[in-house]
């Protein structure tokens, strides 16, 4: 594993990933603005991650809360000796987003333990309106051989 800081930047982090690591993120747009254990924030433009009525497809949603809840998690994991694996996220989606506005990701700790962790998503609009609400759990586990 790659060596990470107590406290550590955004391009820092990103710069620790895997090489190649990351695809889908990049695909939809994804960019973290915030990172810690404790709270990750995250944008994603609704253009190009829309479903065939033109609105913000849920899915994408999902990929927001999942990247959010996975990079606090692999935080929170790193000092333990373990890395992150998503177990189960599920989501509530309130109002749709429509293309031209970029939606807002907060991914905010319910739970920071030893063997998981789970995060609360909240998804908003540009207008600070609630799009989704998603809650992830990740299990802790040792990194593969």
């Amino acid at each position: 594993m790659t060596e990470l800081p107590a406290e550590i930047s955004i391009p820092d982090f990103l710069a620790a990933l895997p090489e190649g690591a990351g695809r889908l993120n990049e695909t939809m747009g994804v960019e973290l603005r915030e990172i810690s254990a404790q709270r990750v924030v995250g944008t994603m433009p609704v253009e190009g991650n829309t479903q065939p009525y033109g609105m913000l497809h849920g899915g994408a949603s999902v990929v927001l809360a999942e990247t959010l809840g996975s990079v606090g998690s692999g935080l929170h994991a790193y000092p333990l000796g373990k890395i992150a694996l998503g177990v189960d996220i599920n989501a509530t989606h309130h109002r749709p987003a429509f293309p031209g506005t970029v939606v807002t990701g907060t991914a905010t700790a319910v739970h920071l333990g030893r063997t998981s962790a789970v995060y609360e998503v909240v998804i908003t609009d540009e207008a600070g309106k609630r799009v989704c609400t998603s809650r992830i759990t990740c299990a802790l586990i040792d990194p593969p051989a």
